[in-house]
């Protein structure tokens, strides 16, 4: 079902990561509300920037994304590196692949570093479910052009004697597919029905996220990832850890909550899904070259990426399971060498389903046309501090914040390879493999 994408360009220029940050991840509605994407980019670029002490001229492109979109920065990459103070000549440029949109920002960068079009790039992605755009019905539109175009006043009074009540009401973003009408949790939920997928994996999933999100907060593994955030319009309040992990999470807890999508015959609730959220996070990629000239010890290299799309109307988020085994190939590994996986938690229906379909004979010889299973996925190799149910998903930020956990990850080990995996709406997948 899903069409192959091209091989990655193959160069003896390296790209890896040398640093990165992270803003906080909060729930919608919380403190970062009246930040816009822009700021909360602009807050991890800069800290990204200062912490590395990188010299700014030596940055030679921004590529940054949101999924979420803003009248006020449509091109947020070229506004965050502006607003940050970096060089005008940096060049930067947006991009948007939903859930997996600074995965491919950094691709892009790596793409560009192998190509020698550039030698340093910072990436990322930020969202605000906060602030998203609330836009007006297509007769009051109308009808403010016309008054606008109107020469005098009793002609723009009447480009609005035609309006209804109804056309005065805000319209907000649509939540549903445009291909199937269905909304993301509607299409998990498919899943979680035709997969086989308990109520009771999902709840005992969820937990595992936040048991292991909480611990990891305990161990200071996040503490050098992110940033700490500055409240205005007082300034008095500083914002240094995530809102969601819950370290008093319970299956009894978890089995109280109703059904979010399907509330009669549903299995899939609030705790079980990833919050709305606030966000951003930003990564420092180069050549190997680049990095040793200019200092820096890489935390680790692309070994190999891949991209899938599958038909929406199937099984809008199973795309990782098809993605996952190109990136695999690529890099000459099966998914029994790889050390770590980390699988963005859109929903524990979503994760468990992929990970059964990585381990399932039939699935990839009808999806895959290979005669065994990709293979079955270790309990301590997958998400070791959580995931997006319990960390939080400010969407376009999401594909960093994973690359830079594995990378530190990689980095404390000493060496090893991670394999992270994002589904995305439209039916889309991505697979990334870093190695150490």
């Amino acid at each position: 079902m899903a069409q192959k994408s091209p091989s990655p360009v193959t160069s003896n220029r390296r790209p890896v990561i040398v640093a990165g940050v992270r803003t906080p991840f909060l729930k919608s509605g919380t403190a970062f509300k009246r930040f816009l994407p822009l700021d909360l980019g602009r807050a991890a670029v800069s800290e990204l920037v200062a912490r590395t002490q990188i010299d700014p001229n030596e940055i030679d492109r921004i590529i940054y994304g949101q999924v979420v979109p803003t009248v006020e920065a449509p091109n947020i990459a070229r506004e965050v590196a502006l607003s940050a103070g970096l060089p005008r000549s940096v060049d930067a440029y947006s991009v948007s692949r939903a859930c997996a949109t600074s995965t491919q920002a950094f691709v892009n960068a790596c793409q560009a570093i192998q190509l020698g079009d550039i030698d340093v790039a910072v990436v990322g992605g930020a969202d605000s479910t906060s602030r998203i755009p609330i836009t007006i019905s297509d007769a009051l539109a109308d009808a403010l052009l016309s008054a606008n175009a109107a020469k005098d006043p009793m002609s723009k009074a009447r480009a609005f004697r035609h309006l209804k009540p109804k056309d005065l009401l805000p319209k907000p973003p649509a939540l549903a597919e445009r291909s199937t009408g269905l909304t993301m949790g509607q299409s998990a939920e498919k899943m979680a029905k035709e997969n086989g997928i308990s109520r009771a994996d999902q709840d005992a999933f969820a937990l595992r996220s936040h048991q292991r999100s909480s611990l990891a907060w305990e161990r200071g593994i996040f503490a050098q990832e992110v940033i700490k955030v500055v409240i205005p319009p007082k300034y008095e309040e500083v914002v240094a850890r995530d809102g969601f992990p819950r370290a008093d999470a319970s299956l009894e807890k978890l089995a109280q909550l109703r059904p979010s999508f399907d509330r009669k015959y549903g299995t899939i609730t609030a705790g079980t899904s990833s919050p709305l959220t606030d966000g951003a996070s930003a990564l420092l990629v180069m050549s190997e070259e680049k990095a040793h000239a200019l200092g820096y010890a890489p935390l680790a290299y692309l070994r190999a990426f891949a991209f899938a799309a599958i038909d929406p109307s199937w099984q809008l988020l199973q795309a990782p399971a098809l993605a996952a085994p190109v990136a695999l190939e690529r890099a000459g590994l099966t998914l029994a060498d790889i050390d770590l996986v980390d699988m963005h938690e859109a929903f524990a229906a979503q994760v468990l389903s992929n990970v059964r379909a990585l381990a399932s004979k039939e699935f990839a010889a009808r999806y895959l046309n290979r005669s065994e299973a990709v293979g079955e996925i270790a309990e301590d190799k997958l998400n070791i501090y959580g995931g997006s149910i319990s960390l939080g998903h400010p969407f376009a930020a999401t594909g960093a914040r994973q690359l830079l956990t594995m990378a530190r990850e990689l980095d404390r080990r000493g060496g090893g390879t991670a394999l992270i995996t994002q589904c995305a709406a439209g039916g889309l997948g991505a697979a990334v493999i870093l190695e150490r």
